[in-house]
């Protein structure tokens, strides 16, 4: 008798029925991951992805495929291949090197993809765009022949592709990001997302390969780069260093804790309709000046500063070019077809990842030694 798994609890041997369409009633069954490739699993959301993964079901295999580029680091999965054993395998390799791509698809009977391998920061994309079409776009394109292969030889298969909301542009006051909301990227970075949204799309209808694909808000959580906003303003703020603020601060995101974002994914792997798109969103819109309020009004209750206040190190400094100003998920697709709720407020989640933060100096001082030190991108030669 085979045994499903979903957010760590069994679920009826038997799915053959709808489960129900509200919150936290679990819908149908549409797929059972058993031997999951996860690309970019030694970045941010794919290290909390694979330990999310093998905790929540005894009878996965995780092979990880990782370049091991600057946001990643094999010290953020300590312990995992020592937990799991013959469960979990890792592979050095680029996305858009497709000899070693296609051995691993060769040597492993790979059912299922999930896909976070991009470059993901704004500001590097503004100075630096080649990284990022070679990454989004030509990596994505590589996974995705590999994976056609994979699927017409064993006829189970889903590649889910893990995508961004910034593909939808900038939003005023009002309003929210829906996935019928028509592109509109803004950096270069959303723009090769886009892209390879497309081609995830395209393989799909025109292929017909199993595909889903979900389009999240700003994430965080533990062992986030200290490059994106909640891990910089923290290790800055440990370090006494100024707390740059871009523009009035006023640039408003949604935020989602990166364990119900894993949640999530599980969820559409498992119960999401083919070629099918889901938007993912914390429900917690902040703009940027008041999460470092917050963030430094905590650090301070964890972590008293010997003279003053966190917040006497915010300094403003000149806005990133073409800086989207609002983004705000429209999530009900996820929440009335899977069932999926994010668990974690805002306030909750930035407790546990200041926490962490905290507790792991030592992971801080490995980043710092590797070169970055908290220094702004993206500045355009000014």
């Amino acid at each position: 008798m085979i045994s499903f798994v979903l957010d760590g609890k069994p679920l009826p041997s038997a799915p053959s029925a709808v489960f129900g369409h509200r919150a936290n009633v679990m819908p149908e069954i549409q797929h059972i991951p058993r031997i999951v490739l996860v690309t970019g699993g030694a970045g941010f959301i794919g290290v909390s992805f694979i330990r999310h993964l093998l905790a929540a079901d005894p009878a996965v295999r995780v092979i990880n495929l990782d370049a091991l580029t600057y946001a990643g680091s094999l010290s953020s999965l300590a312990g995992v291949a020592e937990r799991y054993g013959d469960r979990y395998r890792f592979v050095h390799a680029d996305i858009c090197d497709e000899p070693p791509v296609a051995q691993v698809f060769a040597e492993e009977p790979i059912d299922t993809v999930v896909h976070f391998a991009a470059e993901s920061h704004v500001d590097r994309s503004i100075t630096g765009p080649r990284a990022f079409l070679d990454t989004n776009i030509i990596g994505t394109y590589t996974l995705l022949q590999q994976s056609l292969a994979a699927w017409r030889a064993r006829k189970v298969f889903r590649f889910h592709h893990v995508s961004t909301d910034e593909v939808y542009g900038s939003l005023g006051p009002s309003g929210y990001f829906t996935e019928e909301t028509p592109y509109h990227p803004n950096s270069p970075y959303s723009a090769s997302k886009a892209a390879s949204d497309h081609l995830v799309r395209a393989w799909g209808h025109t292929y017909g390969l199993p595909v889903t694909i979900s389009n999240c808000s700003n994430n965080y959580g533990p062992y986030q780069f200290p490059e994106k906003l909640i891990p910089l303003m923290i290790t800055r703020a440990l370090a006494g260093q100024s707390l740059p603020i871009y523009g009035t601060g006023q640039n408003v995101r949604d935020w989602l804790y990166v364990e119900d974002h894993c949640r999530a994914i599980e969820r559409i792997v498992r119960c999401g309709c083919d070629g099918r798109t889901y938007n993912v969103g914390g429900l917690n819109e902040w703009n940027n000046l008041d999460i470092v309020y917050l963030l430094c009004d905590l650090l301070q209750q964890k972590r008293p500063r010997a003279a003053g206040s966190y917040r006497d190190l915010i300094a403003f400094v000149s806005d990133r070019p073409g800086h989207d100003l609002r983004y705000a998920i429209d999530a009900s697709r996820l929440r009335t077809e899977l069932g999926w709720e994010p668990q974690y407020t805002f306030e909750a989640g930035l407790g546990r990842t200041i926490d962490w933060y905290l507790e792991n100096g030592a992971w801080l001082q490995a980043i710092a030694a590797k070169g970055y030190q908290g220094q702004r991108l993206g500045l355009l030669g000014r």
